[in-house]
């Protein structure tokens, strides 16, 4: 299955790649325009494409504001040990061709927010920079605080443009050792009616989110997005059952649901197949979903399934297709 093919890029944009700047920690900023430099679909700030790399899918961040673009730009972590798909993105040339969805938003800023903080860790920095530079481009007021190793401060110059000309407070952290204190000066003492929005890896995000609730913050004035999905364990082999066909597919050990049903010719709707969209969501009619993604709620949880990184306690699964 070509790149052109997958679900996920039906319906999207023809892009080129315009220019590549290499970032500090291995990572590679990327721009992406319209072969005949026509304006592309403005998007909302926090929003993600997902990128055909070779013969699969993944879902890369914005960074810019989102307003009348005539790129779109993303930067990418390299990441050896993934499936290829940064290392991929990590030998485009400008002038290359690239296939792309159009803009989606699971982590959109709240339009009337008092004040929008922003929280940043590691490479969970380029949508929170979205989220920066569109509170600049409305007007809103925000405050950004940032936490990188040592040597990987990827965007906190892009962070230090936005703050000094929007009068954006702005704390910048080497190391995850500073984290606790800074969230301590950070979070205290805002307006009622602000918002937390934080990127970054699994266990940065679960810090900054129960130091917030901790520190009395109500949980609908808490936003997050995993920035990827964390390498899954293979899983166990299952069987899904179509009940509105009977039609059975296996879905051994290494492959997602999502790639069994695919390849089995169906066509699923999706986004970012990191179990953070969303866009794939398929009802459960019988057997026990082993969830491992961050969209659906516990209640949701009771009857429908991710199939992009979800997999099946037992060894049937009845899906409502």
């Amino acid at each position: 299955m070509t790149a052109v093919t997958l679900p996920a890029l039906r319906n999207g944009l023809d892009l080129v790649v315009a220019d590549v700047v290499e970032r500090p920690g291995g990572i590679r900023s990327i721009a992406l325009a319209a072969p005949g430099g026509e304006e592309l679909p403005g998007f909302t700030a926090g929003s993600h494409l997902v990128v055909g790399c070779g013969g699969q899918a993944n879902a890369y961040s914005l960074t810019g504001e989102g307003i009348f673009p005539e790129r779109y730009t993303l930067s990418v972590l390299r990441r050896d040990e993934g499936r290829g798909g940064s290392a991929f993105m990590h030998t485009l040339a400008v002038g290359d061709a690239v296939r792309a969805s159009r803009p989606r938003s699971a982590f959109a800023p709240v339009a009337d927010a008092r004040l929008h903080l922003l929280i940043a860790g590691g490479i969970g920095v380029t949508p929170i920079l979205s989220h920066a530079r569109a509170a600049a481009a409305w007007g809103r007021r925000a405050a950004i605080l940032y936490v990188h190793a040592p040597g990987s401060d990827a965007h906190l110059d892009d962070l230090e443009d936005v703050a000094r000309v929007a009068g954006f407070e702005l704390v910048a952290c080497e190391g995850r050792a500073s984290l606790p204190q800074a969230l301590a000066g950070f979070l205290g003492d805002r307006p009622l009616g602000s918002h937390l929005y934080t990127c970054g890896p699994e266990g940065f995000m679960e810090r900054v989110l129960g130091e917030a609730r901790a520190a009395g913050w109500p949980e609908d004035r808490l936003h997050s997005e995993a920035f990827g999905s964390a390498q899954l364990d293979p899983g166990a082999p299952f069987t899904a059952t179509l009940a509105r066909s009977g039609e059975r597919v296996s879905v051994p050990a290494g492959v997602s649901l999502l790639e069994a049903l695919e390849g089995a010719g169906r066509a699923i709707p999706n986004m970012c197949r990191q179990g953070v969209c969303g866009e794939c969501v398929l009802a459960v009619r019988v057997g026990r979903p082993l969830h491992r993604d961050s969209y659906l709620s516990d209640d949701e949880r009771e009857s429908a399934i991710m199939p992009c990184v979800s997999r099946c306690v037992d060894t049937e699964l009845e899906l409502d297709l």
